[in-house]
């Protein structure tokens, strides 16, 4: 049974442009890790004003194999203090779920 796991960030207003273009440098970083099936950036409209990042897996193991990974640690390492490359997000929550009905 897959999992899905979504990050919700939150992003000071004005923001999401540089967020965004964050993600699109890294697409594909993933990609190749086993069991990874799918992942998705959703862009806030409607009141909402987190950002998602979506994530996909083929099972609880294989998302935390890649999140005790050196690569997930590579790519999540804290930036130093000057560093241009500071978090955009100010907070963030790891929602977790079980995919009961797939899409055919």
């Amino acid at each position: 049974m897959s999992v899905v796991k979504i990050n919700a960030i939150t992003v000071p207003d004005g923001r999401g442009a540089e967020l965004e273009a964050r993600f699109a440098a890294r697409a594909r970083a993933v990609d190749g890790v086993e069991g990874f099936e799918g992942f998705e950036l959703l862009r806030p409209v409607g009141g909402e004003t987190r950002y998602f990042v979506y994530t996909r897996w083929r099972s609880e193991e294989d998302f935390r194999r890649w999140v005790s990974s050196r690569e997930f640690g590579r790519g999540h390492k804290a930036p130093n203090e000057d560093s241009d490359s500071r978090p955009v997000g100010v907070a963030s929550e790891l929602l977790s779920f079980e995919v009961v009905e797939p899409a055919s």
